[in-house]
């Protein structure tokens, strides 16, 4: 059955969004090119997305002579303004962006344990608006947030979850009062940073893949032919909790310490640095990233495998640890891939992934990459933006029902 013309012209009008999104400007002919389009259909869509705000020319393209031919199209920038939050155990990131992503302002701040939950909430709520204010923007049109903890996947509300500051929760009812025109919404970090390690990082070429997520506290996502997988519960990957051999007990349903965690946790690795007498130089992160980063420096100055350093038995029984909770969820999903993310993932790079890669192919017959993150500290802000531009986009361009973006191709009217 053949498209109605007005749901064919939304659903071009929305292709040549996404590629405009994806690809920066281009010149209609370009457009074109892109979708397979009619010259007649193609400038029709431009003209009508011009008129309505959406795109503008940007430019001229310098290969091109001056003249309609060689203008450049480009989604209209400031037509919403959007920011990120990654919020720590410890701690704020905060981001605010155009539509297209480009960053106007950046800031982050401690919040300490001790901070009792009504000045965190306003600490964080101020900080994002300072923000806000640097930025030059007047008004939020979405709020994309990371946190650790399980996300309900009912509400998108973030569950309360032990050991987690209750700063956390009250934050996104705090930012929802104060500017009540904006939408919020909450993801978990680790999924978030899979999305971006997806779509700027490590697993740009895979549709399906795990993301380890090795930092304060441990998790996993799950990423299946492309679709991230969060679970009847929201609680896919909390990997935390997977019951493990080398610990002192079995996790609890509050309490993971007996579980994956007690092995590769921030507090474990450290305690695992320090029992190889590798130590860190003091400083702001928690002990562990920098000692593993220490570790690695250690190793990489060697040139050579001298095994009788504290430094190399300490990667290699990071990995030993590591390769439990991999091996475990290649086991199950068989995903081809795991990139190991987080301050530690990152701060082992590949020196880690690559004792990580060999223990797993000794134990497991399923072929499996194994690779470093390569957004680290960025990933769950990245991630978060990223989810801000899609749902700020999905409202102003128009989401086709029951379809991904870059999903339905074009429908073609006119002739070619």
């Amino acid at each position: 059955m053949a498209a109605s013309p007005s749901t064919a012209r939304a659903i071009n009008d929305r292709l040549a969004l996404r590629l405009l999104q994806r690809e920066g400007p281009l010149t209609a002919g370009r457009l074109k090119e892109l979708t397979g389009l009619s010259r007649p259909t193609v400038a029709d869509l431009v003209e009508r997305l011009t008129a309505a705000g959406l795109i503008t020319v940007t430019g001229e393209a310098g290969e091109l002579r001056r003249g309609p031919k060689a203008k450049l199209y480009g989604i209209v920038a400031d037509r919403a303004h959007l920011a990120a939050l990654d919020v720590r155990t410890e701690g704020l990131a905060v981001v605010v962006s155009d539509l297209v992503g480009q960053v106007l302002a950046r800031a982050a701040a401690p919040i300490t344990g001790d901070t009792a939950t009504g000045p965190a909430v306003e600490r964080a709520v101020t900080l994002v608006e300072r923000t806000v204010k640097e930025a030059g923007v007047e008004r939020l049109h979405t709020v994309g947030i990371g946190a650790p903890g399980l996300i309900d996947p009912a509400t998108g509300e973030l569950r309360d979850s032990t050991g987690l500051p209750a700063w956390h929760r009250r934050l996104v009812a705090a930012l929802q009062e104060r500017h009540p025109g904006t939408r919020v919404s909450v993801g978990n970090e680790t999924n978030l940073a899979a999305l971006a390690e997806q779509r700027e990082g490590a697993a740009r070429d895979r549709d399906t893949f795990v993301l380890l997520w090795l930092g304060h506290g441990t998790g996993a996502a799950v990423i299946l032919d492309g679709v991230l997988r969060r679970g009847a519960s929201g609680g896919t990957g909390e990997i935390g909790f997977l019951p493990v051999p080398g610990t002192d007990g079995l996790p609890s349903a509050t309490d993971c310490a007996g579980g994956f965690h007690s092995l590769a946790g921030a507090s474990a690795v450290a305690a695992l640095a320090a029992e190889h007498g590798v130590v860190a130089e003091p400083g702001a992160e928690p002990a562990a990233a920098p000692a593993v980063r220490a570790a690695v420096r250690q190793v990489e100055a060697t040139g050579g495998p001298a095994r009788e350093s504290g430094a190399h038995r300490f990667l290699d029984a990071l990995a030993d640890r590591v390769v439990v909770g991999v091996a475990s969820t290649v086991a199950v999903l068989d995903p081809g891939c795991v990139v190991l993310g987080g301050e530690i993932g990152q701060a082992g790079g590949e020196p880690l992934a690559a004792r990580v890669r060999d223990r797993l192919a000794r134990m497991s017959p399923l072929p499996t990459e194994v690779r470093p993150g390569t957004l680290g500290d960025e990933a769950v802000l990245q991630g978060a933006l990223l989810t801000a531009r899609d749902h700020a986009q999905d409202e102003l361009f128009g989401a086709q029902p029951g379809q991904a973006a870059g999903e339905r191709g074009p429908v073609r009217q006119g002739r070619a």
